[in-house]
């Protein structure tokens, strides 16, 4: 049966981070996902940048590369405190300030203070927003059922112990560890041993993916739109992107526009 249950290269184990508002600890956190080869988001409040202990601006094309910048709302307002067009407003003022930061597209965030009335969603797929993180833990590894209200698996308080049944779990594929928290905490609790330690256990892995969230929205919604036919024998990829997945326990890759027979 053909299962989707693979990441680029076969791989059967995805990892991302995830940090809100652009405090100035990033500039460690960065330096502490660079030297153990670990990808993160970082979600930026573009209207608060020259408030408190920030990221300089002029720094952040620089610091970020590698890893994405993503919005998190102009202000940082509750967009449950706002009417559906202050939500927009909210959200594409943000995305318009960091493209122009970035010299990318921006195309994902996170919701401010974690909240996110049911209108929120809608707001974000207006501005042009694919995927929204929340901050609701689901202490599991699974793949979200709706990008726009991406539950993470926990926050880094609990990722130790999180990521080390990460690392052992051996009876399933497709598993997706995202660990999402703020970079000024560490320096708050004086515990940056914490998220070294789980950065080194992840570290070197070859059966983990390490990934921004944009690149497993990208690849898990390339899979998604893979066409198999009723017999699982054909399988048709529209996408731009080669796509991984398991057959009878073998490791397979459809590449991108091919048309495979089984």
């Amino acid at each position: 049966m053909v299962r989707f249950n693979k990441y680029p290269g076969g791989k059967s184990k995805a990892a991302t981070m995830s940090f809100d508002d652009g405090n100035a600890a990033d500039y460690r956190l960065v330096e502490i996902f660079n030297r153990f080869g670990i990808k993160g988001t970082f979600h930026l409040n573009s209207g608060l940048l020259h408030k408190g202990k920030r990221v300089a601006v002029e720094d952040i094309p620089t610091l970020y590369k590698g890893h994405e910048i993503a919005a998190h709302g102009v202000e940082h307002a509750s967009l449950s405190h706002l009417p559906l067009h202050g939500m927009v407003q909210e959200i594409l003022e943000d995305r318009r300030a960091l493209e122009e930061l970035s010299g990318y597209i921006i195309r994902g965030m996170s919701y401010a203070n974690g909240i996110n009335p049911p209108e929120a969603a809608l707001a974000a797929k207006m501005s042009g927003i694919e995927y929204s993180r929340t901050t609701v833990s689901t202490k599991s590894f699974r793949l979200p059922e709706d990008f726009l209200l991406w539950h993470p698996t926990c926050k880094h308080l609990e990722a130790e112990e999180i990521t080390k049944r990460f690392i052992n779990a051996t009876y399933s594929s497709g598993h997706l560890l995202y660990i999402w928290g703020h970079s000024y905490e560490f320096d708050n609790d004086n515990n940056w041993d914490l998220i070294e330690r789980v950065c080194d256990m992840l570290a070197s892995n070859d059966n983990i993916w390490y990934a921004t969230n944009i690149e497993i929205y990208d690849y898990i919604t390339a899979s998604r739109r893979v066409h198999v036919s009723a017999n699982g024998k054909i399988l048709q990829n529209p996408t731009t992107t080669d796509v991984w997945f398991s057959n009878e326990g073998e490791t397979l890759c459809i590449k991108s526009g091919e048309t495979l027979y089984l």
